[in-house]
């Protein structure tokens, strides 16, 4: 099996924000999107719930995709995605539809990130079906083929292959369908934990008869890059996402991901 650094070499670094959309007013989310491509981020991600994941749980919260596409407008250069697109929330053909209208007003800037589900108070207060976390993947295993071939018949087509990020770290589904679907995996933990998940993901490539180094490796990270860094990025990560919280989305911290970004890349 080839080392993670040696498939992933000819990657740069990349760094992501995601800002949550929680505890803000559009204003602020808007402020902070648009700040974050001026410090010179790669990707803007927000999230797919409906309620805060943390803080007052009834607080002010808005809603992903219909955000999207207003990032789209007010946004020049980044990329932009959900970190992730909950598959339960929308029928696979509406997502493929609303993935590449997005693609055609950001220019081409849209990653289609996307996983299983998992926060039971979204499901019961808008009335999805909550399941097992074993119906939710199979859910998924059978919505990302029918996403592929929607996005193949659509009129205008998608201005690029649109990217799809798959979030999660399931050994025996998720980092299988990853290795079937996805241009980027997106996982979290320590060094150790992805190492573990990147080596199986491997296995999962060579299964699956895919290059593992056609699939970008992404990582949450917090604090700053002293801590982690240099590991993850010795484990092939290439893409760091930082988390923010509104409503002041402090991007001090986005700022020293971004400087080191930058030493790595020239180096």
């Amino acid at each position: 099996m080839a080392d993670p650094v040696t498939h992933q070499q000819h990657r740069p670094v990349r760094i992501g924000v995601q800002l949550h959309p929680q505890h803000a007013e559009w204003s602020d989310i808007r402020r902070a999107v648009v700040a974050a491509e001026e410090a010179g981020v790669d990707i803007a991600f927000n999230w797919d719930h409906f309620y805060p994941l943390y803080g007052e749980p009834e607080g002010k919260h808005f809603e992903c995709w219909t955000m999207l596409a207003a990032w789209a407008e007010v946004t020049e250069r980044v990329e932009i995605g959900a970190l992730v697109t909950c598959n339960s929330y929308r029928n696979p053909e509406l997502l493929a539809d609303m993935s590449r209208t997005i693609d055609h007003i950001s220019g081409g800037r849209l990653i289609l990130g996307i996983g299983a589900g998992w926060f039971e108070k979204d499901y019961d207060e808008y009335g999805y079906e909550f399941g097992t976390a074993g119906s939710r993947l199979a859910d998924l295993g059978e919505a990302l083929p029918r996403i592929e071939s929607r996005l193949a018949k659509l009129n205008p087509a998608p201005t690029r292959h649109i990217p799809v990020l798959i979030g999660g770290g399931g050994e025996k589904k998720t980092l299988r369908l990853v290795a079937r679907h996805a241009d980027t995996w997106h996982g979290f933990g320590d060094p150790e934990v992805v190492e573990r998940k990147v080596r199986i993901l491997d296995e999962w490539c060579a299964t699956e008869g895919r290059d593992p180094a056609d699939i970008e490796r992404s990582c949450g990270v917090e604090g700053g890059p002293e801590q982690t860094a240099q590991q993850l990025h010795d484990l092939g990560v290439r893409l760091f996402t930082i988390g923010l919280n509104g409503p002041d989305y402090d991007l001090g911290p986005l700022r020293d991901w971004l400087a080191w970004r930058d030493q790595v890349n020239a180096s």
